[in-house]
């Protein structure tokens, strides 16, 4: 079925913190290969695997030493093989990360074609996404390589054509080994400015995202390799506005499928950084989704996303984790799953995983965070006021270890998990949630079933309601002849809406209505009719 993924529903996996089927404390491919039937279970169409190639983990594989080996910790090109058998046995399709931005300082490549990266004798004035310079002096060389991110990542020269092919040879290698598509990190970054201009305050976004060559060489991957198959591309694109994705995701232009944008994860940070976190003005969130869905309709298509590897747990950052979980997890997902786009699930999104709160630094991995730690530390920060930040904003929110059961380390490990677990396993886990007749599981697989079976969620018109209401998200999706109506109250008062009930309940996450005359949404509560 052309456009298949229209219907689909993603659910990304972390390998490392997943399922460790070794002891080693580090989530593997066989653990995986363990929970394809959970997943199958819950009604995943399609699964995007975060990189699992060689690399040294500088950022937790996203510095990848080599595109054609599997990384030890996680298993052999076997293993690999396997994996991809077994979920397509299942029906089920797997993405691959596709990180062509960057490589690790440790790929043949750098050592053997400086013609693939970029080199300057005097550094511009760049900062790292990662904090400090983007540009490292390397001593044999006597000149210094450009690194958006860890300087363990130094950014390829997307100019050079020998460079292109052999990216466009490798992805032709996973592609023919049966993957069913690619999720591109950061993928608006390979084209930048040639002249490498000064940015305004060390930022040189505008030199290197969505940069001049960036269509041609997304036009020219199509046409080279993807063309030939029948996959899917999902481009990740800080920086992206709707009108951007626009053209990136029109299936006319021959780039990418659909795009992962930021706009609705950056409404919380503060004026200054995203560590200054500020509570979510539900006005703005609104309008922004109300843009992107108005934006693509009918020409491209959204990707939809609270979670993932990057982002702190939707549950504590827009929800109650502690008096409302289970009924704001249920809400959170409402409101994604009946827009317009493909949704992605997180994984323990679907069983309300919270953010952690590790009382020290120590336990921390996240390079960005340890960055960000040490910078504030050497201004003079006060140390609870770093680690307040840190445990709203910290992408080790989302990595720590999958919780399985309530046993000892989550049933994640028999060993010593590279990271900690979050000490409330043992309530939250997917055990419980099979077990429970209400659970945030079971509800994220009835959504999932509901998309399948009614074709107005993925076409329908989107039309926003109650535009003002600070506490109140409220839309229809239109079809010709039917209408679905979906309120979700993102907030711990009851709202009580001007209306009454109007055709069938599609989907709620409380027992009953509160009022039969009366639309009365209580605390988190989510209620979607269809007339």
């Amino acid at each position: 079925m052309q456009d298949w993924w229209k219907k689909a529903t993603v659910y990304q996996i972390y390998p490392r913190s997943f399922n460790d089927s070794n002891g080693d404390g580090v989530g593997d491919l066989q653990g995986i290969i363990e929970k394809l039937d959970y997943l199958k279970g819950l009604g995943i169409d399609l699964i995007w695997l975060s990189p699992v190639y060689d690399s040294p983990n500088d950022d937790n594989g996203y510095d990848i030493r080599d595109y054609y080996s599997i990384n030890p910790e996680f298993g052999t090109m076997e293993d690999f093989d396997q994996l991809l058998n077994e979920v397509h046995k299942r029906d089920m399709k797997l993405m691959m990360d596709l990180v062509v931005n960057h490589t690790s300082d440790e790929h043949q490549w750098f050592k053997d074609h400086e013609d693939y990266y970029i080199w300057r004798e005097k550094p511009n004035n760049w900062g790292s996404v990662f904090g400090g310079s983007a540009w490292e002096y390397d001593n044999n060389k006597g000149k210094y390589y450009l690194h958006l991110f860890s300087k363990k990542q130094p950014d390829l020269n997307w100019e050079n054509p020998e460079l292109r092919q052999r990216i466009y040879d490798m992805m032709h290698w996973w592609l023919q080994k049966g993957v069913d598509g690619f999720r591109m990190d950061v993928i608006n970054f390979i084209s930048k400015h040639p002249d490498l201009p000064d940015g305004p305050n060390g930022d040189g976004s505008a030199y290197f995202m969505n940069g001049p060559r960036i269509h041609e060489f997304l036009q020219e991957m199509h046409d080279e390799v993807l063309s030939h198959y029948d996959c899917v591309t999902v481009g990740e694109m800080p920086g992206a506005t709707p009108e951007d994705a626009k053209v990136y995701t029109n299936p006319n232009n021959r780039e990418v499928n659909m795009i992962f944008t930021f706009e609705h994860m950056d409404l919380d940070h503060g004026p200054n950084e995203k560590w200054d976190y500020q509570p979510l003005n539900l006005v703005d969130l609104k309008e922004n989704l109300e843009k992107w869905q108005h934006t693509l309709y009918d020409i491209g298509w959204n990707s939809l996303y609270w979670n993932n590897h990057d982002q702190p747990r939707v549950v504590s950052r827009f929800g109650d984790d502690t008096n409302y979980r289970y009924e704001s997890a249920t809400m959170l997902a409402t409101c994604l799953h009946f827009l317009q786009g493909t949704p992605y699930i997180y994984q323990g999104e679907e069983i309300g995983m919270t953010n952690v709160q590790f009382p020290t630094i120590n336990e921390y991995k996240d390079i960005e965070t340890l960055n960000m730690y040490q910078e504030k530390k050497n201004k003079g920060t006060a140390e609870s006021d770093i680690l307040d930040q840190i445990h709203h904003v910290s992408r080790d929110n989302a990595r720590t270890p999958m919780q399985w059961s309530g046993e000892n380390q989550a049933g994640f490990t028999t060993g010593v998990p590279w990271i900690q677990v979050n000490p409330n396993h043992c309530h939250i886990n997917v055990e419980s949630d099979l077990n429970d007749e209400y659970s945030i599981y079971k509800y994220y697989k009835s959504l999932i079933k509901l998309r399948k079976d009614i074709n107005l969620i993925t076409m329908g018109k989107f039309k926003l309601i109650y535009r003002e209401h600070p506490n109140l998200f409220a839309y229809k999706r239109e079809g010709e002849s039917e209408t679905l109506t979906v309120y979700c109250n993102f907030s711990d008062q009851t709202i009580e809406v001007d209306e009454q009930p109007n055709g069938d309940i599609l989907i709620q996450n409380y027992d009953n209505q509160a009022s039969n005359n009366q639309i009365k949404l209580r605390p988190y509560e989510t209620i979607v009719y269809k007339h």
